[in-house]
Order: C-alpha cells, then sequence, then structure tokens
C-alpha cells in the first residue's frame, strides 16, 4: 500500500533516528494491519519514522525507529536480546548516495513495497524521494520485517531489519 502522508517532513535528519523496544503506540498517519499465520502484525509510519506492534500467543512485542526527543538511545548498528519468550534481532545501516542514484533507489523500493500485501510505504508532500516503506513476512516461525526511511536532502537512506521469533533450543 502506497499513501502520501499528510504532513510536513520534519524528521529531516537519518542521524536524529532512535530505536526503541516496548514503547506504547504513538500516533500513525498511515497503519496496515496484518495477519501472518496466527501472528498479528500492525506497521505504522510515524512520519519519517515507523513503529512495528507484534501480537502473538507467545507475547507482544513494539519496536519504534523515529526521532525521540528526549530519547538517549540512537539507532544501533545491531541489537540481539531475549524478549518474552522471543528472540529479537534488529539491524541497522545507513547508505550514502549520489543524487541520481538515490532517485533511481526510492522508485525502486516505492515499486517493490507499493503493490506488495505486506508492504506500506508513505511519500511526503514536496518531495517524491522523501519516504518511510515497511515490508513484513513470516518465515519458518519467525516474523521479519524491512524498513527504508528516506533523506534525500542528506542522500541518505536508513535501512532496518528486524527478526523475532521462537527461542531455539540449544545445540551441542
Amino acid at each position: 500500500m502506497l499513501t502520501t502522508l499528510k504532513t510536513s517532513y520534519t524528521d529531516t535528519r537519518a542521524a536524529d533516528l532512535a530505536w526503541a523496544l516496548g514503547r506504547e503506540p504513538l500516533p500513525a498517519l498511515a497503519v496496515l494491519d496484518l495477519e501472518l499465520s496466527g501472528a498479528k502484525l500492525q506497521l505504522r509510519l510515524l512520519g519519517a519514522s515507523h513503529q512495528v506492534l507484534l501480537e502473538e500467543e507467545g507475547g507482544r512485542c513494539s519496536e519504534t525507529v523515529a526521532c525521540m526527543p528526549g530519547s538517549s538511545t540512537p539507532l544501533p548498528l545491531g541489537v540481539s536480546k531475549r524478549v518474552g519468550e522471543w528472540e529479537y534481532e534488529f539491524a541497522a545501516r545507513v547508505e550514502t548516495l549520489t543524487h541520481g542514484s538515490f532517485a533511481g533507489r526510492a522508485q525502486e523500493l516505492l515499486a517493490l513495497v507499493a503493490d506488495h500485501p505486506n508492504g506500506l510505504a508513505g511519500t511526503f508532500p514536496g518531495s517524491p524521494h522523501a519516504f518511510t516503506a515497511m515490508l513484513a513476512q513470516r518465515h519458518e516461525g519467525q516474523v521479519r520485517w524491512r524498513t527504508w526511511h528516506a533523506y534525500p536532502q542528506e542522500g541518505q537512506l536508513v535501512v532496518t531489519r528486524t527478526r523475532i521469533g521462537a527461542r531455539m533450543p540449544a545445540t551441542l
């Protein structure tokens, strides 16, 4: 699903993004509710930010990547932790692209997400390459999502990947 977000583009620096687990739902500009083999997943666009809410038999989890005033947790390169009965893994990277490369990558990503049944993307008024996009799936018992936060004025694209699922038994 592709939507034009009815808001000004305010989260304008990739370096301002922060990461948090366990936050309550924040006001969303666009929402996509999904059912993935028993897992209820809600993808939420928060301006140039995102929030994912997951509810399954094993519990609940929320992930927020946003410009959060007063947050002391900057966007990490990677996180691996236990959340209830689940293993949670998060990874982020920042891609810096030339103007021409950025425009092509933006078009490619928006095309990928726009028509995908588990995809949500929002563009901002004023720049066709200012967007936030999310794509979710269930694979081998795990729920996974990818996100892209575009900052065309900086030529930066923040890419995140998350995987959450049941703890795997230890092998000897």
